[in-house]
């Protein structure tokens, strides 16, 4: 045989034997048997990717349903927002949590995780509508039920995850300060969110919200005329813009960890994201990350006209247990191959996953957020089997 054949032989041999063998380790790897209650009602569409990572961070590192102790399923095991298929139909069902079994849920469920509550509305799910700032809800929502679940839950010492949007519109006042005060925070009604592009003229920047701009002409009286990247905050009828070069030293915004949460979790500081997130003030909370914005002098004075900062809170726990926390962004919502979910061993193809440039926002999935989870669920499991 050739000798340069023999190679690709080998070399093909090896890239089929890899994930034959990472497989087998997953296979057979510890299984965690944990009953885990995981809210979106946001998903609109059948990839579900307001809670499919998290799923998938679950299923690969082995935590399973403790009654038949199968992994579990992005598409079925949540509460939330069901679209059927195919979705041209517009048909959906849906899966409540029930006030009439709140108690059978707190006593059986070993943790809660709260992935999206902002709901389905009408321009997202009939497309051609047009988009406003308060468009019409078909579903969704944090109401009295996902607040009882949380309060239950929390009760009881179980691991409870909540994440960005519990607070915004569409959440009521009364249910938003419950809420709050489980988690020992304040909301300020700000929220915020990094676009590549503030351009509304070009034709590669079609998704954006173009309300913001009549927003912006509103409060200012005077137009539109931001091209770069940047960070827009928003309260009310209030609305903050910051410009890269102007405001921003660099747009993207970057989350930076307690040194001690980074040796104990194996997490990465400074990962950039680049979706929404919401302000908080943690009070007397134990604050794990923050949001960081790289800010130049002029973004610096016009945070502080509106009573802002740059640097706030990203993750908060609670002080005593450390089993409640608030993740104060969209942090579920990532993009990652679901079939790779079976291989142990699969985060350790960096430059195919993810690369190291700052700038790489699939970074946050890999080395914070999944290391983040792992770590949450790792201990809490350690200390199930301590009881």
């Amino acid at each position: 045989m050739k000798k340069p054949l023999l190679i690709v032989i080998i070399i093909l041999a090896v890239i089929l034997f890899l994930p034959v063998v990472n497989f087998i380790r997953w296979t057979f790897q510890e299984k965690k048997p944990m009953n885990v209650i995981i809210l979106d009602k946001t998903s609109s569409t059948l990839e579900r990717e307001k809670h499919r990572s998290f799923t998938w961070i679950l299923t690969n590192d082995r935590v399973v349903k403790k009654t038949k102790k199968t992994s579990y399923s992005f598409r079925k095991d949540y509460f939330g927002f069901f679209p059927k298929t195919p979705l041209r139909s517009k048909e959906y069902d849906k899966k409540d949590l029930r006030l009439t079994e709140v108690f059978i849920y707190a006593d059986s469920c070993d943790a809660l995780y709260y992935a999206d509550t902002y709901g389905v509305y009408m321009n997202d799910w009939y497309r051609g509508i047009n988009i406003s700032r308060t468009p019409r809800k078909l579903y969704g929502g944090y109401n009295n039920n996902d607040y009882l679940y949380f309060k239950e839950m929390q009760a009881r010492n179980k691991l409870c995850i909540l994440e960005y949007n519990c607070f915004d519109y569409p959440t009521a006042d009364l249910e938003r300060y419950k809420t709050t005060n489980l988690l020992g925070i304040k909301y300020t009604g700000w929220t915020g969110k990094y676009f590549s592009s503030l351009d509304t003229t070009a034709k590669s920047n079609k998704k954006f919200p173009i309300w913001m701009t009549a927003m912006y002409r509103r409060e200012y009286r005077k137009p539109w005329n931001f091209t770069k990247p940047g960070v827009i905050f928003l309260k009310g009828s209030e609305i903050v813009v910051l410009e890269e070069g102007t405001h921003l030293k660099s747009a993207m915004p970057i989350i930076v960890t307690d040194s001690a949460y980074i040796a104990k979790y194996k997490l990465e500081n400074n990962v950039p994201f680049d979706k929404w997130f919401d302000v908080i003030d943690p009070l007397s909370s134990k604050v794990i990350s923050n949001f960081k914005l790289e800010t130049t002098t002029a973004g610096d004075t016009l945070l502080f006209e509106n009573f802002l900062s740059k640097e706030f809170p990203a993750v908060i726990t609670d002080t005593t247990n450390q089993r409640t926390y608030y993740f104060a962004g969209d942090f579920a919502t990532n993009e990652v191959p679901y079939w790779i979910s079976r291989f142990k061993g699969i985060e350790k193809l960096k430059g195919i996953l993810y690369t190291e440039k700052p700038e790489d926002t699939r970074r946050f999935f890999w080395l914070y957020y999944r290391p983040l989870i792992n770590g949450l669920f790792g201990d809490y499991y350690k200390s199930m089997g301590a009881k």
